[in-house]
């Protein structure tokens, strides 16, 4: 365990809900009410080095956090991302997976979700022929 990770030493009393693979938190920076963090146990950088059954327990904890936000939040859709090494945007090198409530509304126009990444790349149904 690397010292000054922050989800390494996460106070117990932020985690919502943990199974032996890892546990989910409330993003301490939401970027919508419920957005949810599910976070390795293991400290690990990349979904890729997880073992089959880590993967599978993380997805675990991502349904079920999914159901307790349908029920707190409503919510009309998710986005749901890893952001896997420095140059995917990743600041915090532990592996972990964001779970965004989506609200109808709360952008003018979501089209593309994920795509906006890269801006430029994102538009793609305005630039076909």
């Amino acid at each position: 365990m690397p010292s000054q990770c922050p989800f390494c030493e996460l106070r117990t009393e932020r985690v919502v809900d943990d199974n032996d693979a890892g546990f989910s938190v409330r993003d301490a920076y939401p970027v919508s009410p419920g957005h949810t963090l599910i976070i390795s146990r293991r400290h690990v950088g990349s979904l890729f080095d997880l073992s089959t059954a880590e993967r599978e327990q993380l997805l675990s904890l991502v349904d079920r956090a999914k159901s307790t936000l349908d029920e707190q939040y409503q919510p009309d859709a998710y986005n749901i991302g890893v952001n896997d090494g420095a140059a995917a945007g990743q600041t915090v090198p532990h592996l972990h997976i964001h779970l965004i409530p989506r609200y109808k509304g709360d952008i003018p126009d979501p089209r593309g979700g994920v795509r906006w990444v890269i801006p430029e790349k994102a538009d793609y149904w305005s630039k076909r022929g």
